[in-house]
């Protein structure tokens, strides 16, 4: 279906191959195709300036397939897995191209209790009904069989209701600055409110009115050059951090007082350390690309780390299977069990929230940089993206390469990875295009370097 259909949501250019009636076809085909004509399936959307009409043909769609809909109208992604649950629906859809530009939308479709569905496990379904019924001018109504379309009320307050009892209050901890970009994405749509419910909490807010437009930077916080306006904005304010959205707020990246990025990595054993507090021995999950520091850190506070792939729908399945209290990929997605295993950036913001407060008192001061000091022990290169002939003949040749070299230990878990003892990397294909994903890691900035330009020479020439 001219590509909209991806391995893990659906996703296009609107005007194309993605319009109102192939809205309406999803919808029907959701209804028939994955929830089985249950009933309620819960409806969300972004601030795109298409998703209004997306989001009407979606419902009205579901609902002449035999779907009861709750549309809850404007919602970040995470507040579409908790109406999910709020309302005991069978499902749920998001209307949201997360951080794709103004002229790109789509859908990201959950389960009962917020479970993923992808294109394996029933969105290739969903594609083949759409191509099947494309070209008719008009499918017929279920007779007798149509669901109902009604409109929540006071979401958004009973979603914040709930967030609040996950804050932590420390009445011996100083005020807490934070600097947030929310790139005009559906941030904006929530944190004004959740911080006038925390006065312990002073908000200096950035691009929070909300367009689909995007029209300040892109609204992918995991490109460097989109986390300049946060790094400005903590250090002309004396923030104590700054937090950066994506377009959906299901992801966010963090900046330290002094405008320093953290990666993702480092935030995912900073909050998987206070998971294990009231939880010894528990699982945390890490994706593979992430720095040697996140396993040894959990399992030095008495954790379990578990590895597993890149990807939502793998992780939040991961942390199902191993009950696992929380998760994060380098990405900037970080899962939690008490989010019914499910990402959301505001979960990720509140946690670092508490930690930090924990960490300082009336007489005890711990910046954001000194709580993450002790974890930036090596040196990654972070994912660098290479465009070659064939992505299946590079990687080919670059396992037989490392097959016989001594010392290293290759897995597929996803795509390669090849450890020594001193430095590994991770080969991964893209899902989209043709393109080849790297991540590296060594002990030392010198051997970083070297190893990349090995791992590099290799990669280009086997595509010359």
């Amino acid at each position: 279906m001219a590509g909209i259909f991806k391995a893990y949501d659906i996703r296009g250019l609107v005007g194309t191959a993605l319009n109102e009636k192939t809205a309406y076809l999803i919808g029907r085909g959701l209804a028939l195709e994955v929830f089985d004509r249950q009933s309620p399936i819960v409806v969300s959307r972004d601030m795109r300036t298409h998703s209004p009409e997306l989001t009407q043909q979606l419902a009205q769609g579901l609902a002449d397939g035999g779907c009861n809909v709750i549309d809850v109208g404007l919602a970040a992604t995470p507040m579409n897995y908790w109406a999910n649950n709020f309302y005991n629906a069978k499902g749920s859809v998001q209307v949201t191209a997360s951080h794709n530009g103004p002229q790109y939308n789509g859908f990201k479709v959950s389960g009962q209790g917020g479970a993923p569905f992808d294109y394996a496990t029933g969105l290739d379904k969903v594609e083949k009904f759409v191509e099947a019924h494309q070209d008719e001018d008009e499918l017929p109504a279920r007779a007798g069989d149509i669901g109902k379309i009604e409109n929540a009320t006071d979401a958004l307050q009973n979603y914040l209701d709930w967030m609040d009892t996950f804050v932590v209050e420390y009445s011996n901890a100083p005020k807490l600055k934070i600097g947030i970009d929310t790139a005009n994405g559906m941030g904006g749509f929530f944190l004004e409110e959740f911080f006038a419910r925390h006065p312990q909490l002073e908000l200096v807010p950035l691009y929070f009115e909300l367009d689909g437009n995007f029209p300040n930077h892109e609204a992918d916080p995991l490109v460097e050059e989109n986390l300049r306006d946060v790094q400005k904005l903590v250090r002309g304010h004396s923030c104590d951090f700054g937090v950066a959205f994506d377009g959906d707020a299901d992801r966010c990246m963090f900046v330290d007082e002094l405008g320093n990025n953290i990666s993702s990595d480092l935030i995912t054993a900073l909050i998987g350390g206070e998971m294990l507090i009231d939880n010894a021995g528990g699982a945390i999950l890490y994706d593979l690309r992430s720095s040697r520091v996140v396993p040894e850190y959990i399992a030095q506070r008495g954790g379990k780390p578990v590895r597993g792939r890149v990807g939502h729908s793998f992780m939040k399945r991961l942390l199902k299977k191993e009950n696992a209290r929380f998760g994060g990929e380098l990405s900037g997605h970080y899962y939690f069990q008490d989010c019914f295993n499910t990402d959301s950036g505001l979960m990720a913001m509140i946690q670092i929230i508490n930690l930090w407060r924990k960490s300082n008192t009336s007489s005890t001061r711990c910046s954001m940089s000194q709580l993450v000091a002790p974890l930036r022990k090596y040196h990654a290169t972070g994912e660098i993206n290479f465009k070659v002939r064939d992505v299946k003949e590079t990687q080919t040749q670059i396992e037989d390469f490392y097959a016989k070299v001594d010392g290293a230990k290759l897995d597929y878990l996803d795509g390669l990875t090849v450890e020594f003892g001193d430095w590994w990397f991770n080969l991964r294909s893209s899902n989209t295009e043709p393109l080849l994903r790297l991540n590296l890691e060594a002990s030392t900035e010198a051997e970083r370097e070297r190893h990349l330009l090995q791992v590099r020479a290799l990669i280009v020439g086997s595509s010359e």
